[in-house]
């Protein structure tokens, strides 16, 4: 690790860079993140395309998380008008499988 890297990396962390928990996907070194640029302390590399993929994953798991929010949501409203048990406990289940997928898609 050159002393320029080492460097770098304090000055982001002191700018209010956080340090990722994936490694680099080069050399498994510790990353370092500021303004969705990734700097290894190791080998000094930036695999941009490597920060562009996290984020476009979380997008879409954002976006997800929103869907089965909203099903939540429409499903809560037909629970309260409907009237057959058969057919409440059905939404109950349902109710119930979208709210452990949400919480294991929080963690």
């Amino acid at each position: 690790m050159s002393k320029e890297i080492t460097k770098k990396a304090v000055d982001l962390l002191l700018t209010g860079a956080t340090l990722l928990s994936e490694p680099c996907p080069y050399c498994s070194g510790v990353r370092v993140m500021k303004d969705g640029n990734a700097l290894c302390i190791n080998c000094g590399r930036e695999p941009k395309n490597e920060i562009k993929k996290e984020i476009t994953e979380n997008t879409e798991s954002n976006s997800t998380l929103e869907t089965l929010e909203k099903k939540l949501d429409m499903l809560s409203k037909e629970l309260e008008k409907e009237s057959d048990h058969g057919k409440q406990q059905n939404i109950l289940n349902t109710i119930n499988s979208l709210v452990e997928i949400l919480e294991k898609m929080r963690k």
